[in-house]
């Protein structure tokens, strides 16, 4: 590729879908639907939280943030993905897959810290109840949520930054979404800072999570079987359960998903999974996960529309 055409123009193509004809049409529904649902499900228990001053405690309004996140991740994968579809286009100006990277990796890294932040909270709920409220004080939670999103946009806004305005020398994205190891893998010459960061990153969110998450959970089990209470027990298997679940899926299939990557000899439709599902469940399943099956918020979204039916 010529070094002096613009790059901001440039037109990428990104992996085929491989769809029949027949098959264009529902997969544009499905994908439209899947998104609409996506966007109802979360804006749903973000109104919920928003509008019920009951639920206007820590617990709740760090959860406030990941439909939040789930959102952005969503807005960055769906759209492109269903109107590619209905235009039989897999064409995307390098700018724009820019963003689209950025804001997949943002929602991503946001993902584990959020998650990892609520941990913390069940771990100071259930293992220093006494001291719940002065280390969970509204001063202490606004810290924690600007941590959040400042670590987020510093660490993933100086990835993106490492690749961008850097001449690329190839225009084929080698996945069915635009990311960062696929926009490192158009740039011509050495690449060694991009992979090196990268990997710090990768370590950063996936490690620093982990080791965050494993430490608050062992000490929870502990005190449980410590304290031999069964009320004790049933708090933390309702409160921890479904966390740890969603927590661990999003963490090794963020993991293969990005290691895929880096090895050559694994499959391309393997790769092409890992990377969708990451898109895909998290932002559909957590509202159900996290909104339904928390009683507080179950009753409340119950009592919201109830109220709305009501005034009809």
């Amino acid at each position: 590729m010529e070094s002096n055409l613009s790059i901001y123009t440039t037109l990428l193509t990104m992996e085929s879908l491989n769809l029949l004809p027949s098959d264009i049409f529902p997969a544009f529904i499905f994908g439209t639907a899947t998104y609409c649902a996506i966007l109802f499900f979360n804006l749903t228990v973000l109104l919920t939280i928003a509008l019920n001053r009951k639920l206007h405690k820590p617990m709740y309004i760090l959860l406030f943030n990941l439909p939040i996140n789930d959102i952005m991740g969503a807005t960055a994968f769906f759209p492109q993905l269903v109107s590619s579809i209905l235009l039989h286009n897999r064409s995307i100006t390098y700018s724009a897959c820019f963003v689209e990277a950025l804001l997949t990796h943002l929602y991503g890294a946001g993902s584990l810290l959020i998650l990892t932040a609520m941990a913390y909270d069940r771990y100071i709920a259930i293992c220093w109840p006494l001291k719940y409220n002065t280390l969970m004080s509204p001063n202490n939670l606004l810290k924690i949520i600007i941590s959040i999103w400042t670590l987020d946009l510093t660490i993933i806004g100086l990835l993106l930054a490492l690749s961008f305005r850097k001449e690329i020398c190839f225009t084929n994205i080698v996945d069915m979404h635009c990311n960062n190891p696929s926009l490192v893998k158009l740039i011509c010459g050495d690449t060694q800072l991009n992979n090196v960061y990268g990997l710090f990153t990768l370590a950063f969110f996936q490690g620093l999570s982990l080791l965050i998450v494993v430490f608050t959970y062992i000490q929870i089990l502990v005190t449980v079987v410590t304290k031999r209470q069964s009320d004790a027990k049933g708090k933390a298997i309702q409160t921890c359960g479904t966390h740890l679940i969603v927590f661990l899926c999003l963490e090794f299939n963020a993991f293969f998903a990005l290691v895929a990557h880096r090895f050559q000899n694994v499959s391309p439709h393997l790769r092409r999974a890992f990377g969708i599902s990451v898109m895909v469940f998290p932002p559909f399943l957590n509202p159900l996960i996290y909104g339904l099956k928390t009683q507080e918020i179950r009753n409340n979204i119950f009592a919201l529309y109830k109220k709305k039916l009501s005034l009809k």
